[in-house]
C-alpha cells in the first residue's frame, strides 16, 4: 500500500534533504523483493501505450508477526490467512507528472480463476500475489507491471514511527491517530454510510495524509530522523522481483517533482451492492469501468479525470 510513499516519494525527500546518490543505492537495495509475485501459464495484457501500473495491496494478516518488508518473520502467504483488504491499482502516465491511484473495494463480486464468483480479497487467499494479479488483469484488462504489499504490523509501525497521522475527518476537522487507531480508521466499514466505497476513501485519505507528513516533515532537516523513516519504508513493504534496482532508481528520479497533491484517488466504477450466497458484495460497473481501464492503457486517464464523473476523494483542507 506505501509503495507510492516508497518510489514516488522517497527520491524527492532524499534529493531535498541532500543525501545523494548512495541513498539510491543503499534503500533501493533494501527493499525486499517477492519470488514468484506474477502468474504463470495465464494470458497477460498488453503493456500500456504510456507509463506503468502497480497494483498496491495491504494485508489483513493473522499473523503475529511482520510477513512483509526486510522485517518479515512470517511468510507473506499461506493459503485462507490472510485476505487483501486494500488494493490499488495505480497508474504513472509516461511524462511522470502524477499518479493515479483507483481503489478496488474488497467486496467486488468478480470472477476469480479457477475457484468461480467470488469477493475480490478472496484471490490472494486462496492464491497469494500470483492470482490475485490474475485476477485483477482479466477483470480490467491492464497489465499489473509492478506489485507491492504491506501488512498491518507494518502499517501500525509505519504510522508510529512518523509521530502518527492528523486525519481530516468527514466533518472536516483533524484528529491525531497512533498506529492502532490508524488502522482501525481504515477498517471500519459497517459504521459508515456507504460502507466500502467510504472505507477505501479512507484508505486513501491515510496515504495521502502520511505523503503530506513525511514530505513537509521538518525530519527532512534532520539525517537522523530521515534514516529512521527511510529504514521503516524498507522494514514493512514488498515488492515483485522484477521491480530491479535500476529501474526504481529511475521511476524515483523521474518522480522527484511530485508531491501527495498531484495524486488522484478514486474508487473503481460501480453498479451498487446487494447480497450473494448471504455475503454483502458490491458490482462493479462493466461499461463504466472499461472506460477507465482503457484509459490504463491508452495512458489517458488525466482525461479520463476530466472528462467522466468519478467517486473522487475529496481535497485535504487545512
Amino acid at each position: 500500500m506505501l509503495l507510492t510513499a516508497l518510489t514516488l516519494l522517497v527520491g524527492a525527500i532524499l534529493l531535498t534533504a541532500g543525501v545523494g546518490y548512495w541513498a539510491y543505492e543503499h534503500y533501493t537495495g533494501r527493499v525486499q523483493r517477492i519470488p514468484q509475485t506474477f502468474p504463470t501459464n495465464a494470458p497477460v495484457p498488453a503493456a500500456s501505450k504510456g507509463g506503468r501500473n502497480f497494483l498496491l495491496v495491504g494485508l489483513d494478516s493473522r499473523s503475529d508477526v511482520p510477513t512483509t518488508g526486510s522485517d518479515a518473520k512470517g511468510s507473506l502467504w499461506k493459503y485462507g490467512d490472510q485476505r487483501s483488504d486494500a488494493m490499488m491499482l495505480v497508474h504513472i502516465p509516461a511524462d511522470h507528472s502524477a499518479a493515479y491511484v483507483v481503489s478496488l473495494p474488497r467486496d467486488s463480486w468478480v470472477d476469480i480463476p479457477g475457484r468461480g464468483r467470488a469477493k475480490l480479497n478472496a484471490a490472494f487467499s486462496w492464491g497469494g500475489p500470483p492470482l490475485l494479479i490474475d485476477t485483477v488483469q482479466r477483470l480490467t484488462d491492464v497489465r499489473v507491471d509492478h506489485f507491492a504489499v504491506i501488512d498491518w504490523n507494518g502499517f501500525r509501525k509505519l504510522t508510529d514511527a512518523v509521530g502518527g497521522v492528523d486525519i481530516l475527518m468527514s466533518d472536516g476537522e483533524r484528529r491525531h491517530m497512533n498506529g492502532e487507531q490508524a488502522l482501525d480508521y481504515v477498517g471500519e466499514r459497517k459504521s459508515l454510510p456507504n460502507g466500502d466505497f467510504d472505507r477505501t476513501h479512507r484508505q486513501q485519505n491515510y496515504l495521502r495524509t502520511v505523503l503530506e507528513k513525511v514530505m513537509t516533515s521538518a525530519s527532512l532537516k534532520d539525517p537522523l530522523q530521515l534514516k529512521r523513516t527511510l529504514d521503516l519504508f524498507t522494514e514493512t513493504v514488498s515488492v515483485d522481483e522484477r521491480f530491479g534496482d535500476d529501474e526504481m532508481r529511475e521511476l524515483v528520479w523521474n518522480m522527484r517533482e511530485v508531491r501527495a497533491g498531484d495524486m488522484t484517488f478514486m474508487n473503481a466504477p460501480v453498479k451498487g451492492t446487494g447480497t450473494v450466497k448471504g455475503q454483502s458484495v458490491v458490482h462493479l460497473d462493466p461499461a463504466r469501468g472499461a472506460a477507465l481501464w482503457k484509459a490504463y492503457r491508452d495512458d489517458t486517464v488525466g482525461t479520463y479525470v476530466e472528462t467522466h464523473p468519478v467517486d473522487r476523494l475529496r481535497p485535504a483542507t487545512n
